[in-house]
């Protein structure tokens, strides 16, 4: 069984900055993509960032020149530095990951998700 667990998150004022970090645990074979995703309030839940195992990275719009995702495969971690927060940040964050736990499993792997951590953008 593979787990992600989140932490991080909290309240900020506007123009601060946070650190998320999730762990994966469990029968890990691989780690194929992980990625950050949001959801606010009444909301859709939406793809923040994300990073391949190659450490290539995406971003939405919205987050570009703020947010960092990086990724640390030794530690089975993902982590995103959120800068310049904004109130529009304000949303639960969700680590996801593609991850494989054995060697017979498909190559893309099997989506993970963790149980969201809140992130409060507010003076």
């Amino acid at each position: 069984q593979v787990q992600l667990v989140e932490s991080g998150g909290g309240l900020v004022q506007p123009g601060g900055s946070l650190r998320l970090s999730c762990t994966a645990s469990g029968r890990i074979f691989r780690i194929n993509a992980m990625a950050w995703y949001r959801q606010a309030p009444g909301k859709q839940r939406e793809l923040v960032a994300s990073i391949t195992g190659e450490r290539s990275s995406i971003y939405a719009d919205s987050v570009k020149g703020r947010f960092t995702i990086v990724r640390d495969n030794a530690k089975n971690m993902v982590y995103l530095q959120m800068n310049t927060l904004k109130p529009d940040d304000t949303a639960a964050y969700y680590c996801n990951a593609r991850i494989r736990t054995a060697i017979v499993d498909p190559p893309g792997g099997d989506e993970y998700w963790g149980q969201g951590t809140q992130v409060t953008v507010s003076s």
